[in-house]
């Protein structure tokens, strides 16, 4: 989702633009609706992220909690994943969401819901998830809690790995006992950090 301070905001009513990186889907360019503070996650962190997962995205159930513009849920699927759910609150985010999975071709493999990330994790799930992307907007205290409904309400897969994005560093962060810090990079303000469950 990447709702960063650091850019200035573009005109309103402009749209983003992403690149996939890799895959199936390899340079197609997507658009997205921008809104405050949203940016993709950048190139070359995306590429460091996928690079660390190559070995375990393959066949993969991904959900991205905070898809924002859709980059890393894109990426995925675009890389093998079986199939993923990408789930924003914003009405326009999720129109662009869905309009760029038709584009591509992907419905068979993903799912975009608009709900409440937080709320959505109160349920009940369907299945476990051997990846998952957070990146939720910054200085709303919602990461925590995101990582606590994930691990206690039975979302994740005995050794999945989740992705974090924050403005603090992942030693601060209150992660759930058994998660274990793969690999960590900060680039600019963010911080972006891969996580082990019972590893």
């Amino acid at each position: 989702m990447n709702r960063r301070p650091s850019k200035p905001r573009r005109p309103a009513g402009e749209l983003g633009q992403l690149r996939i990186i890799a895959g199936q889907w390899r340079s197609r360019r997507l658009q997205f609706a921008d809104g405050p503070g949203l940016r993709p996650t950048p190139d070359r962190v995306r590429e460091t992220l996928f690079n660390w997962l190559a070995p375990h995205i393959e066949g993969a159930r991904v959900l991205d909690l905070f898809s924002g513009s859709g980059a890393l849920f894109f990426e995925a699927l675009s890389r093998g994943a079986e199939r993923g759910l990408a789930l924003d609150s914003n009405p326009e985010a999720v129109g662009w969401l869905r309009r760029n999975l038709a584009t591509l071709g992907g419905e068979a493999s993903g799912q975009v819901l608009q709900a409440d990330a937080l709320a959505y994790l109160n349920g009940t799930p369907t299945e476990s998830f051997d990846l998952v992307f957070l990146d939720p907007p910054f200085h709303r205290d919602l990461l925590a809690p995101a990582c606590a409904r994930l691990e206690e309400g039975g979302w994740l897969a005995a050794r999945a790995w989740i992705y974090t994005e924050s403005e603090t560093a992942p030693s601060a962060l209150p992660m759930p006992a058994g998660w274990r810090l793969h690999r960590e990079k900060q680039a600019g303000q963010v911080h972006y950090a891969l996580w082990q469950r019972g590893a």
